[in-house]
């Protein structure tokens, strides 16, 4: 059944008026759609968008989501994923109030985790692409498209299509970001219980100024990714105190080029 998103939920800018508001997130949320609609009239009767959260910090896995969005979610998207955007964009607490919609929103929805060990095993661009595979892999509907954030995965057989930035310009990959980036914070938050004492639950891994500060106090848990840790040591002047975007690199990391 269709969910009617009131307009209520809709941000209202100064000197706007609801209905101007309503209109405008309407056109935005059409404007994420077009390469949905191209793949469809190109022959795909599926498109997954996916996308991951987790690259940069230095504790914890990098998580993958793929979700393919039933067609009239897409065609109508202002009836199901009002607010939906790239992850990035979007508070925690929107980002949770997404998360079942999207699923309600979606045919088949897929994630998977790949966790610190196999990180410094692979390296965190491989390891990257590995949870992207093994999320589509997970969905019950297999695509017949895949619109990915950023590069093309290597190794799959399946059609696909880069966007550079595509979790701010796909419906698809939105989803799939929002998916991503909330599963691994409900996994760092059930971590921080595991592993007390370096804030976990709120930087959520990434390099903070009181994770540094643990760290030393500390040492590294089974959750930290070494290979994170073996360049210079970073004062806590240098730490950025905040989350580094979703697919920024680490340092000594390179962005993929696939």
């Amino acid at each position: 059944m269709a969910v009617q998103p009131g307009r209520e939920r809709v941000k209202v800018r100064r000197g706007e008026s609801v209905l101007d508001a309503w209109e405008r997130e309407r056109g935005r949320l059409r404007g994420l759609v077009v390469h949905e609609l191209a793949a469809w009239t190109a022959g795909a009767k599926s498109v997954a968008g996916v996308d991951e959260a987790g690259r940069g910090p230095l504790a914890g896995p990098v998580v993958a989501a793929a979700v393919i969005l039933r067609e009239e979610a897409v065609r109508n998207p202002d009836r199901y994923l009002v607010g939906l955007d790239d992850s990035k964009k979007l508070s925690p607490e929107a980002r949770e109030a997404l998360f079942p919609k999207i699923h309600e929103a979606a045919l088949a929805v897929g994630a998977a985790f790949v966790s610190a060990e196999r990180i410094d095993a692979l390296n965190i661009r491989k390891a990257s692409f590995e949870a992207m595979r093994l999320a589509l892999r997970a969905m019950k509907t297999v695509p017949d498209k895949v619109l990915v954030d950023g590069f093309t995965i290597p190794d799959l057989s399946l059609q696909q299509q880069a966007i550079i930035g595509g979790d701010a310009l796909s419906l698809s990959i939105a989803a799939a970001s929002v998916v991503a980036k909330v599963l691994r914070d409900r996994h760092m938050v059930e971590l921080d219980d595991r592993y007390p004492g370096y804030g976990l639950a709120k930087h959520k891994g990434y390099a903070t100024k009181e994770h540094y500060r643990a760290l030393r106090l500390l040492g590294p848990c089974p959750e930290h990714r070494v290979s994170f840790l073996s360049g210079p040591p970073v004062s806590e002047e240098d730490a950025d105190g905040g989350e580094v975007p979703a697919g920024e690199s680490p340092p000594g990391e390179t962005p993929p080029d696939d």
